[in-house]
């Protein structure tokens, strides 16, 4: 009994040393989440999936890209290709690359368009001049653009591979416009392309790649757009009498990872994964244009026509589809289409030092909260630049708009600015919505005595800069006189208010004068406090203004916080009205709250009235429409911000005619001793004089709302 026991206890203490052993002195693996990445004698497999068949440049590469990847990491990385929709068809590979059970992702830029619109860059009909500028674009800032907006549904972008250029073809020729009238066309699930199609006439049809010959031999679709290389390879040629070889979009790939995959690899593997990528697209598409004449002449021996279009009819379709790029920039991206602008213009307008051409500077924020002000600033400087140009353009010479992105950062901002500085061709700069980055941008224009233009900053400081000789001027409102009429409009309801401020140079201004003027009457605000830039919590500020039994709050911020603002207030058993200064205007502030402006009184400020009696205030919004697409029944975005743009662009036209001249010193003079100009917003006497740089004063001030159709109309008197 006793051996026995022994021999049990030993049998013990050994069973709890190897468990010891394993559990503590052994590092076990981590537990892999559902993924399509495992782990095997510490081999990586990682599955890459895409939809071309076995014999293309894309597949190939991506079989090198494979081959390449498990030499580098010496058999530690391998890498499963999936050819040909073998894993599921496009957007089923979005999708599983996003929750991670598929690594890696080669999709056309159209089909990740669903998921990303801002993808559908690519898509764009006629818009890149050739196929290096296409490479150029998307290799370059644009590209960069548009691969780190793919972090936003857990992807990571890596490169853009290519399957080609597009081409029609039909059972006619399509050679012109009128060619696609009536006809319906298959195409890829793309509000861009769609749009293309019914630009020409045509009733787009979104059909599944694989699902294409059948629909194009059972006279479902008239025709189709695609690159020789899926022509060719899925038989469109034989069941189609006419290929027009177009070239008229650009069939992109764009190269991604699964962010959920990405995340849990290494950095070593991690970096090796996107150099390989990046050194193989030249190679993908050297390939594909190689590969491209082959299958041109495999395509001839088929019983079809082949046509090529002229530069005539080519520039006949781009006229027809030109609006599109315009109408796509708020999905697209106005930092992305302005750096595409810039390269083009950089390529194929006149060298700057010959001075052949006219240019105004854009800069402004972009593409972050203030970007949709930035939009409307950029548009309505090319409202006026079409007018000017359709004329003729300026001492002989066209005018162009080059904008550029300070992302509200000053040090961009400067950067940005010494650029245009430094160009001989520029006449002047343009401000966006920020009075604080336009303060630190003020001292490097005045060392440069050019011209600065602002359509919306409202700060007083801006133009009352304290130069003698000043080169700031501004159509928009002025803060003196805003802060002022917001402080009488509250006083006439409320006696209780809370003072929320911004906390910047604009906001600490605004309170300054408010808390002044409201003293002056005998009453003192129950609270002043100021947010942050991008605060999103806000309980402690409203439980302050609870508590202090405010009866409404007065609110000069931002879109973005005065939206989150918003939403908190919404959510109190007793909304307090708010009276606000228009800075929350200029971004997707009413996209965000308009499902709670039932519950919330939201009253703000407005310069001028942007609907009414005045013919050149409503052309100039027609025109709008009709140029970027907007319909009758969709209030246009910060419209004040397209007036005020608009008007500063023809004032400053009227300017460097009267000096005829574009030297910014001698445009200076001229704006300061303006004869009259009729605007969109009013009739200018003399916009500015050396004294005094404001165009606009305070004695068409109004308060205004959202009506149910998100409207800015004037609150009832």
């Amino acid at each position: 009994m006793r051996k026995f026991s022994i021999f049990v206890f030993i049998f013990i203490v050994i069973a709890l040393l190897i468990g010891f052993e394993k559990n503590f002195l052994i590092p076990m693996p981590e537990k892999t989440p559902q993924s399509a990445m495992t782990i095997e004698n510490e081999q990586i497999h990682l599955r890459f999936g895409h939809n071309t068949p076995e014999n293309s440049a894309l597949h190939l590469a991506a079989l090198r890209f494979a081959e390449q990847v498990k030499e580098k990491t010496s058999n530690r990385v391998i890498i499963e290709v999936f050819p040909s929709q073998q894993l599921g068809n496009d957007h089923e590979m979005v999708e599983m690359a996003r929750e991670g059970t598929l690594d890696i992702l080669l999709t056309p830029t159209a089909k990740m368009s669903v998921a990303l619109p801002a993808m559908q860059y690519a898509d764009l009909p006629f818009f890149f001049p050739s196929r290096e500028d296409a490479y150029a674009l998307l290799d370059g800032e644009p590209g960069r653009l548009l691969l780190d907006k793919l972090d936003q549904i857990d992807l990571v972008g890596v490169t853009f591979w290519e399957n080609g250029f597009k081409h029609f073809t039909g059972n006619q020729p399509f050679l012109q416009p009128a060619d696609f009238k009536g006809k319906k066309i298959r195409v890829m699930k793309s509000r861009i392309i769609m749009d293309q199609f019914r630009a020409l006439g045509a009733e787009p049809v979104p059909i599944d790649f694989h699902s294409t010959r059948q629909a194009l031999a059972d006279k479902v679709v008239d025709g189709q757009e695609n690159p020789l290389v899926a022509i060719e390879s899925m038989g469109f040629h034989e069941v189609q009498s006419d290929l027009v070889l177009s070239e008229h979009a650009y069939l992109g790939y764009v190269f991604t990872i699964s962010k959920k995959t990405f995340d849990r690899l290494s950095q070593d593997i991690r970096t090796i994964l996107i150099e390989t990528a990046k050194e193989l697209t030249p190679w993908e598409r050297n390939e594909t244009q190689r590969r491209e004449q082959t299958l041109l002449e495999k395509i001839r021996k088929a019983d079809i026509n082949i046509h090529q279009l002229t530069p005539q009819q080519r520039q006949a379709f781009a006229d027809q589809v030109a609006w599109i790029a315009k109408a796509s920039e708020p999905v697209i991206g106005t930092d992305i289409i302005s750096k595409t602008e810039e390269f083009l213009l950089e390529k194929y307008g006149p060298a700057p030092e010959r001075q052949e051409q006219i240019v105004i500077g854009l800069n402004a924020d972009l593409s972050l909260d203030g970007g949709k002000a930035g939009l409307a600033i950029k548009r309505g400087i090319e409202l006026a630049l079409d007018e000017i140009n359709a004329k003729g353009g300026l001492l002989g010479k066209p005018v162009r708009l080059i904008a550029r992105d300070h992302r509200t950062t000053p040090s961009m901002a400067i950067k940005n600015l010494e650029y245009f500085i430094n160009r001989n061709d520029t006449v002047a700069i343009m401000g966006g919505k920020h009075s604080a980055v336009i303060t630190q941008e003020i001292p490097f224009v005045q060392d440069a005595q050019i011209p600065y233009l602002i359509p919306w900053a409202a700060v007083s400081g801006l133009t009352e800069n304290g130069y003698a000789d000043n080169y700031v001027f501004r159509v928009s409102a002025n803060d003196r006189f805003a802060s002022v009429f917001l402080a009488k409009y509250l006083l006439k309801r409320h006696k209780r208010p809370a003072i929320v401020v911004e906390n910047s140079i604009w906001g600490r201004e605004n309170m300054q004068r408010i808390s002044k003027f409201m003293q002056l009457k005998g009453i003192s605000p129950e609270i002043m406090m100021t947010i942050n830039r991008g605060q999103e919590d806000f309980s402690n500020e409203l439980k302050k203004i609870t508590a202090a039994k405010c009866d409404s709050i007065l609110l000069v911020a931002n879109s973005n916080e005065g939206a989150n603002f918003i939403t908190e207030l919404a959510q109190q058993p007793l909304a307090l009205p708010i009276i606000s200064h228009w800075g929350v205007l200029g971004g997707e502030f009413y996209q965000r709250v308009q499902h709670l402006l039932g519950r919330i009184d939201l009253r703000f400020f407005q310069p001028y009235p942007t609907a009414g009696k005045r013919p050149e205030l409503n052309r100039l919004f027609n025109r709008y429409r009709q140029v970027y697409a907007i319909p009758q029944d969709k209030p246009i975005n910060v419209p004040m911000a397209v007036a005020q743009a608009y008007d500063l662009t023809q004032l400053l036209a009227a300017a460097i005619n009267q000096a005829g001249s574009a030297e910014p010193i001698e445009v200076k003079q001229a704006l300061e001793h303006l004869k009259p100009v009729n605007g969109a917003i009013q009739y200018y006497q003399q916009a500015f004089r050396p004294d005094n740089h404001e165009a606009l004063n305070d004695d068409r001030y109004f308060m205004a709302h959202f009506n149910d159709q998100g409207f800015i109309v004037p609150v009832d008197k």
